[in-house]
């Protein structure tokens, strides 16, 4: 299975032409620059027009306007997951998205945990403490986040929020993939991620 992935494309979605061919399409959060609902709708609209077997997005920081959302009306092949999985051929997908409502409680830190042991690809928005991370002296990731991956051992996992820090690197024996589309001051737009399970 080929996967592309992509991360904090911020509103600029419409930029991004001549994707590459794969399987599964992954969206890892912050397709919003305001968190508007009109900025969600009109990547919702490009989203579900792109031309892959399968479309998988989570939320990041900037889409709040989706918190407690319920979407409805979504093609069967476009999946939006909030602490929910889906299967793909024999693969499973969890995800795990970046509200600031869970991220100041600990309602962040209790959906860590319930990541399911037989999670094949993560995808959460946020990065795993030290592991492509690292932007003005500082590792951003999350150390529960870590903890629960190696425990889970998935064979992808698929992030961004770190714009700076684009890329892929293996590391406990799995694929990490940062997907940030834009560059650490917004002006460039990085080339997607080509993953293959």
């Amino acid at each position: 299975m080929k996967i592309l992935h992509i991360s904090d494309t911020h509103g600029l979605h419409h930029q991004l032409r001549n994707l590459p061919e794969a399987n599964v399409v992954v969206h890892s959060g912050d397709f919003t620059m305001t968190g508007a609902e009109q900025e969600a709708i009109d990547f919702l609209n490009w989203f579900c027009d792109l031309p892959y077997d399968h479309k998988i997005f989570i939320c990041g920081n900037h889409d709040d306007c989706l918190y407690g959302a319920n979407i409805d009306g979504l093609d069967p092949n476009v999946h939006y997951l909030c602490n929910t999985g889906v299967e793909i051929d024999g693969i499973k997908f969890y995800g795990v998205p970046m509200f600031m409502g869970d991220c100041v409680t600990d309602r962040q830190i209790r959906n860590i945990k319930k990541i399911p042991s037989d999670t094949d690809v993560l995808i959460t928005h946020s990065p795993a403490f030290g592991i492509l991370d690292f932007d003005d002296n500082i590792n951003y990731g999350d150390e529960q986040l870590l903890t629960r991956i190696i425990e889970v051992q998935p064979r992808l996992h698929l992030f961004g929020h770190i714009h700076s820090n684009h890329g892929l690197t293996t590391q406990h024996g799995i694929t990490f993939s940062n997907g940030a589309i834009m560059n650490a001051d917004y002006t460039t737009i990085n080339l997607p991620n080509n993953l293959e399970i």
